[in-house]
């Protein structure tokens, strides 16, 4: 299929602010909605969603409130509710409930959705390097790439000398045309990240190890099928985390994705997209045996 350039559109939630969406290959089916990680954007999909909108699906991807090109709220305290509000809001957007694709704070916040909506307003769920409960050394680590540099940069290639650090596994550092999305420039000229500040200041992440009861109760009502894909060398999550997970969740199938870390879309995407293609033949295999079940005649006895 001829590579066709996404489409750039929006979506407005429930308190009036507005996400920057982009849309690939409208026609195509499934439909892949895909949610970003905490202190990512849209972009970070760039890759996989082109990849599968190249095998005939429908890819939607969009910066989540305080990301990106999104709306920053008014005040400065950022919840879980409000994230899952928007996330329900988009997948009920779609033509057809769409397979969730989500990283990190993307997969936990479809695992808040999929556990306490009924019914589910996604077809299933592709669950990328996380789990109900993670590994706090890996998410401090995180945490600590982020609020380290709150004055910015002085150039793109400062900022990107700190990712190709933070990154070790990647061998080409970004560049200036990649970097544009993911940073600000100041009246003081200087380059600053593009989330909002108050996104780590807020409760959403002084309140991130409250909400793991609530998904851990989530994850065991999840009735959609359910891909876990983790990175063989990921510091969030852990075999103990995923063992946890999967005795939640009995119907989940696992996969590990052999030398990529957290960031495993980035740092493996042939892998992650071979495994994403096969998880959604598997469905519409499912899908034909419940159809041919059906129509089956009855047998008179």
């Amino acid at each position: 299929m001829e590579s066709i350039p996404p489409i750039r559109t929006s979506f407005t939630t429930t308190d009036g602010l507005s996400l920057a969406v982009e849309l690939s290959n409208a026609s195509g089916q499934p439909t892949l909605l895909f949610a970003h990680g905490f202190g990512q954007t849209r972009g970070a999909w760039n890759v996989a969603a082109a990849t599968m909108a190249a095998r005939g699906c429908r890819c939607v991807t969009f910066d989540s409130r305080g990301h990106g090109e999104s709306d920053r709220i008014a005040g400065d305290d950022y919840h879980m509710e409000q994230f899952a509000g928007d996330l329900l809001g988009l997948a009920l957007a779609q033509p057809e409930p769409p397979i969730l694709v989500g990283a990190s704070m993307g997969g936990l916040l479809g695992l808040v959705v999929a556990g306490e909506i009924r019914p589910s307003p996604f077809r299933a769920l592709v669950l990328v390097d996380i789990t109900p409960r993670w590994e706090t050394s890996g998410v401090e680590r995180i945490l600590a790439f982020m609020q380290a540099h709150p004055d910015g940069f002085a150039s793109y290639a400062e900022a990107a000398e700190q990712i190709a650090a933070y990154l070790p596994q990647r061998r080409e550092r970004k560049s200036e045309q990649q970097l544009r999305p993911l940073l600000r420039e100041g009246a003081d000229g200087r380059l600053r990240w593009h989330w909002d500040p108050a996104l780590l200041a807020g409760g959403l992440i002084s309140e991130s190890e409250r909400y793991q009861p609530r998904l851990l109760e989530a994850a065991a009502k999840v009735e959609v099928p359910v891909l876990l894909l983790s990175g063989e060398r990921s510091d969030v999550v852990s075999h103990r985390t995923v063992d946890e997970f999967l005795a939640l969740v009995p119907h989940a199938r696992h996969a590990e994705v052999p030398g990529a870390t957290h960031m495993l879309a980035g740092d493996a995407n042939d892998a992650f997209t071979t495994q994403i293609a096969g998880f959604i033949a598997s469905l519409e295999s499912a899908d034909a045996a419940t159809d041919a079940a059906v129509k089956q005649p009855a047998t008179r006895c």
